[in-house]
């Protein structure tokens, strides 16, 4: 088992692939390809978190395991905040792990508009997710460990008569101990950290972290491995050099905010790089109830609906933050956000994420920073609205006292009978508090080379052993929960090198 962290010396291997991210789509291809037989080399740009060091506290992950501390923005009309982690076991290590299939719809849109699949494809996905839901134990959150917030919303929807359920998630016997977004100390989230990684390092895999790649190594158009630099994580004080030689081919995987670019600074050319960005962006309300909820006891995340997943196209879901992301959400300041905090045991969020027309774009400037560029499109506002607007009429059904929208230009809290200036209430994007943690595109798959980046199995159109395992290959929204689609498809693919 071989593992190189941040390191003064330069560093030279040669294997079989060479994988770029160790999140949902690297470690996953990574384990599948080292399971055939394959020498891997697995590179993460961020560090090596044991759960045991796992931070307790949102400004502890943000420091330690978040991406750029968790202030990436896509700039639009809005500024909004785009979540991801950089660490080994990628946004597995902070998010909810949450299980759902990849909606047959979608993948018939992607055949019958972009040449991507077929039933045989659809066929192979799902079995591979069948498999995915065995490997990482997925279970259905227990009414012991959803907390009260998961099941007030159950109580909620079935009084609004809307249908929801409780959560599928890789946890093994969760304990509802509410710290997924820190990471699970407990180890009962099968983030792939603990699963794939060890996996792939137990089979002769090496794994590099502290270690973001720089370029993307090709000889003519066929890639021939990855170089990079190593960097401690904190200070960021730049380390050795490194380069890994791939004698069959490169596995990219680097995130949708990373993977385009580094394959424009890579010299990798198609004038659709970068383009094709989608994301599911969303918002909150709050309940305030005449009782404690404690909604950082139970699972972070453990009931949702998709019944509008098609129309209006949202989902809405529960989730349970705690007191200081809770205070960065109201409004006020001083004693009068003092005040507003005592209603903290009392609340209950829970979320809408639309599933956005929009389309953004990626783009890598001269000194290699990257951007986002993503406008609202107004349909989306509309969606997001009506989503906030039901899930205000949820909390009261529920038995809220009072709804806090979190909207720009309405009251700071409403009642029963204020729902309407929700339903009514701006269509400016900066009247919301935003966020998007489901992101997709960058390298889209199209059979067509003139409509896509990459084939439906990854492969980028002009080039050779070069693969892109990522949601940057999803090219339309799901309106799920997309960490299970990415891990299928990046088995999917690994295995179709494996057989070429």
């Amino acid at each position: 088992m071989t593992h190189f962290a941040f390191r003064e010396e330069d560093l030279t291997l040669e294997v079989d692939y060479v994988v770029v991210g160790s999140g949902a789509g690297g470690a996953t291809a990574a384990n599948e390809l080292a399971r055939g037989g394959a020498t891997v080399a697995l590179i993460e740009a961020g560090p090596w978190r044991d759960p045991e060091d796992y931070p307790s506290s949102t400004y502890g992950a943000m420091r330690d395991v978040f991406d750029d501390w968790g202030v990436g923005i896509a700039r639009g009309r809005a500024l909004w905040p785009i979540v991801q982690a950089s660490c080994v076991g990628g946004t597995t290590v902070i998010n909810c792990a949450i299980c759902v299939r990849t909606p047959e719809d979608v993948m018939l849109q992607w055949e019958r508009d972009l040449g991507v699949g077929n039933k045989a494809w659809r066929d192979a996905i799902w079995k591979h997710q069948d498999k995915l839901e065995v490997e990482l134990c997925a279970e259905v959150v227990p009414p012991e460990a959803a907390g009260r917030s998961s099941l007030l919303a159950a109580k909620g929807a079935e009084a609004v008569r809307y249908d929801g359920h409780p959560m599928t998630r890789y946890v093994k016997g969760c304990v509802g101990s509410g710290q997924c977004l820190q990471g699970c100390k407990q180890l009962k989230k099968q983030s792939l950290n603990l699963q794939f990684v060890p996996e792939v390092m137990a089979l002769g895999g090496t794994v590099l972290s502290c270690a973001p790649a720089e370029r993307v190594l090709l000889e003519g158009r066929r890639a021939v491995g990855v170089s990079g630099r190593f960097r401690e994580p904190v200070t960021r004080r730049k380390g050795g050099r490194y380069t890994v030689r791939a004698r069959k081919g490169v596995v990219v995987a680097a995130s949708v905010t990373r993977t385009a670019p580094l394959l424009m600074a890579s010299g990798v050319k198609h004038p659709l790089l970068g383009k094709g960005f989608r994301a599911h962006p969303g918002t909150g309300v709050f309940g305030v109830y005449d009782h404690d909820v404690d909604m950082n006891v139970g699972a972070t995340q453990g009931w949702a609906s998709v019944q509008y997943r098609i129309e209006p196209g949202m989902k809405v879901e529960t989730l349970s933050i705690p007191p200081e992301m809770v205070a960065s959400r109201l409004a006020g300041a001083g004693k009068e956000l003092v005040a507003r905090m005592g209603d903290y045991r009392r609340m209950a969020m829970w979320v809408v994420a639309v599933r956005a027309e929009a389309v953004g774009r990626i783009k890598r400037g001269l000194l290699g920073e990257v951007s986002v560029d993503y406008s609202f499109a107004r349909p989306d506002m509309e969606r997001l609205r009506k989503g906030l607007a039901l899930l205000a009429r949820t909390h009261f059904a529920a038995g809220a006292v009072k709804v806090l929208p979190g909207i720009y230009g309405l009251p700071y809290e409403i009642g029963p009978d204020q729902v309407d200036l929700i339903e009514n209430g701006p269509l400016d994007p900066r009247s919301y508090i935003l966020i998007s943690s489901h992101l997709f595109g960058g390298t889209t798959m199209d059979k067509d080379p003139t409509r896509g980046v990459c084939d439906e199995y990854g492969r980028v159109h002009g080039y050779e052993g070069l693969v892109v395992a990522d949601a940057s290959v999803i090219p339309t929204t799901l309106g799920v929960n997309p960490q299970h689609t990415i891990m299928a498809l990046a088995r999917s693919f690994a295995d179709r090198l494996l057989d070429a």
